[in-house]
């Protein structure tokens, strides 16, 4: 990833355009605003190739466009390294997609409306922790193929390399940080969470749920070496956590900061800080759930922001380097994110809508034998609109127990009925452990159920 550019010092172009062009000063003033006409908050990397008026230099129509921001900026209670505070804005994306989201993802809408089923919504649930569990950990490196890694956690079998433990701890530690819904964020609960996304994982053991110590922590470019960020001093750790999490579990009356605003700041704090040798973005991320979710964001459960990240990496890194660069100006970072959860959010409504459609499908299957379409539960149908999409494929009960989150035998009763109570599933054994197969036929099996099989 190439650095970007640091940008020039605006107040002193500023200073340096009144005193030799003053007659240009008004004008810009008139003329710049803190985005552009398109409504992009850009930074110096791009603006100096976008001048909207070839009147005035780059670096004058940056010293516009910064002045234009100074009123706008509001300051966090954090420091970057130079001591200078944090701060944000509100440009108008910012703002509609906050709307876009209180309206999606919180108030008047419920679980229960969106995705009705209790079976439904814990599938859900379980898929979103997979896909997070699996993204995040390839972020960070993990190398393996998301139907492995899938397959490992639905049977709940040991990992087998490095890789495949970075995704199991990831789908723990999902599981962990949102248990915590209704709990104040501590350093104990971070470093809680630092060990179970690093256990077994590092190259030293025994930093896995310790803050780092070292200073000798720099993030480099893998391509070619370039230092892209260097954290702050491990003394200042204890205090800068400790601002963390005042911050994460504050309420108060003096100023509002809407929570989807405070969980992607924390997100970039605990990254900007790298408390720790190895699993910052893992954790980072993780407090950006718990952070929503505890604020009432229920939907945000259901998403996973990595597996959208994952697919554009260099823009998430350009982000956080934007920021950096330009006196700590989160506004980058925020835009970014909204972005990220706003299409995070959106494929999984269109996969809830595809999913609803196909339960449809199969509802209409069952049309010509209510007895069966009255036997099988909301699990069973599940599992019909896979086996008709997927012929010869093969299921366990370890899966199935996994994709449900149920009990083993439960798992076991609904697959034996499949094959032997409604001959939909066609079963064998693999050493000791009974096997489940699709069978081609499947929609002529229905339709045999229908005329043949009495159901009691």
């Amino acid at each position: 990833m190439k650095l970007p550019e640091v940008p020039p010092n605006y107040f002193e172009v500023f200073k340096d355009t009144l005193l030799n062009e003053p007659d240009k000063v008004a004008k810009l003033a008139e003329l710049t605003a803190p985005t552009d006409k398109h409504g992009r908050y850009l930074h110096w990397d791009e603006l100096k190739y976008r001048v909207q008026n070839k009147r005035f230099t780059p670096e004058q129509w940056w010293a516009g466009v910064k002045f234009a921001r100074q009123n706008l900026l509001k300051k966090t209670h954090f420091k970057a390294k130079n001591g200078k505070p944090f701060c944000y804005s509100f440009p108008d994306f910012v703002l509609e997609s906050l709307h876009w989201l209180d309206q999606r993802t919180a108030g008047n809408i419920s679980t229960e409306s969106l995705i009705p089923g209790i079976d439904k919504r814990k599938k859900f649930l379980i898929k979103s922790y997979i896909d997070e569990a699996i993204s995040s950990s390839q972020l960070e490196g993990a190398a393996t193929t998301r139907k492995v890694a899938k397959q490992m956690l639905l049977e709940g079998r040991p990992p087998k390399d490095t890789s495949e433990q970075m995704i199991y701890n990831n789908y723990q530690a999902m599981q962990f940080i949102l248990r915590l819904q209704g709990s104040p964020l501590s350093s104990r609960i971070i470093l809680k969470l630092h060990k179970i996304l690093t256990e077994d994982t590092m190259e030293n053991p025994q930093a896995a749920g310790r803050f780092r110590d070292s200073d000798d922590i720099h993030i480099f470019d893998d391509r070619d070496g370039t230092i892209l960020h260097t954290p702050p001093k491990a003394t200042e750790l204890p205090k800068r956590i400790e601002l963390l999490c005042k911050f994460a579990n504050e309420t108060t009356s003096s100023y509002f900061i809407h929570p989807i605003i405070r969980a992607i700041i924390l997100h970039f704090m605990l990254a900007y800080d790298h408390p720790f040798e190895d699993g910052n973005g893992r954790v980072a991320r993780a407090l950006f759930y718990w952070s929503a979710v505890n604020s009432g964001f229920w939907l945000m459960e259901y998403i996973s922001i990595s597996t959208v990240i994952k697919k554009a990496p260099w823009q998430y890194g350009k982000a956080f380097l934007y920021t950096e660069t330009d006196e700590g100006d989160l506004t980058y970072f925020l835009i970014h994110q909204l972005k990220v959860i706003r299409k995070a959010i959106a494929d999984f409504l269109q996969y809830l809508k595809l999913n609803i459609e196909e339960t449809r499908s199969a509802l209409q299957l069952l049309e010509a034998n209510p007895t069966l379409k009255a036997n099988l539960n909301s699990r069973q149908i599940e599992l019909l609109k896979h086996t008709l999409k997927n012929p010869k494929n093969i299921y366990t009960i370890a899966w199935y127990k996994g994709l449900h989150g149920i009990s083993y035998e439960t798992a076991r009763r609904d697959l034996l009925e499949m094959s032997e109570k409604f001959n939909l599933l066609d079963k064998t054994k693999s050493g000791k452990a009974f096997i489940f197969i699709s069978p081609e036929d499947i929609q002529e099996r229905m339709k045999v159920n229908g005329k043949q099989m009495e159901i009691f």
